[in-house]
């Protein structure tokens, strides 16, 4: 890994760009059986490449996007970390995204990263707020939200894979990281 693809860091991460060469690391962690559940399909050898070139072009367009999560001790990746623009009825908006490893969830990782990107997009980039976009089934999800602070302002439906899925929306308009 070279020092130029570490994007950030926080006191147990290392997030990293994604490359082509994390393929592995990116199909076991999108073909895990929460993601499954949540996302309700498969991802192919053909998704898992567009999601790694999705990734990248974040990261050429607005210098954010899903990361690959390290864990700094063991230099495990235990899953990825984001931050990128999407289009919510019409507005595009920043969310934080976290997908985890299974065996790497519960351990405070998801909080750990979405503080961090928390405190990137409102403190750093300026923004006036950040969401997240949850499915109602993904309560793990839905706790991380709530425990930064986050609060439900509607739902969405999201077109994935030609098929409606509802998403709820969580803002968040500020965060102190030493609270």
């Amino acid at each position: 890994m070279k020092l130029t693809d570490i994007w950030g860091e926080t006191k147990r991460l290392r997030l990293k760009k994604i490359s082509f060469h994390d393929f592995n690391e990116i199909a076991e962690i999108m073909r895990g059986s929460n993601v499954q559940k949540i996302w309700e399909y498969y991802f192919s050898d053909a998704d898992v490449n567009h999601w790694i070139k999705k990734c990248k072009n974040f990261y050429e367009r607005y210098n954010t996007g899903y990361f690959l999560a390290q864990d700094k001790t063991t230099n495990n990746v235990v899953g990825q970390i984001g931050l990128m623009p999407d289009v919510i009825n019409g507005i595009e908006r920043y969310e934080i995204g976290y997908i985890l490893k299974e065996e790497y969830e519960h351990n405070g990782f998801a909080t750990e990263g979405a503080a961090f990107m928390a405190d990137y997009a409102l403190n750093k980039m300026h923004l006036s707020e950040v969401v997240f976009e949850i499915r109602p089934v993904n309560q793990k999800s839905i706790n991380v939200a709530k425990r930064l602070g986050a609060v439900q302002d509607g739902s969405f439906i999201k077109k994935v894979k030609d098929k409606d899925m509802e998403h709820l929306i969580f803002v968040l308009k500020e965060y102190n990281k030493n609270s």
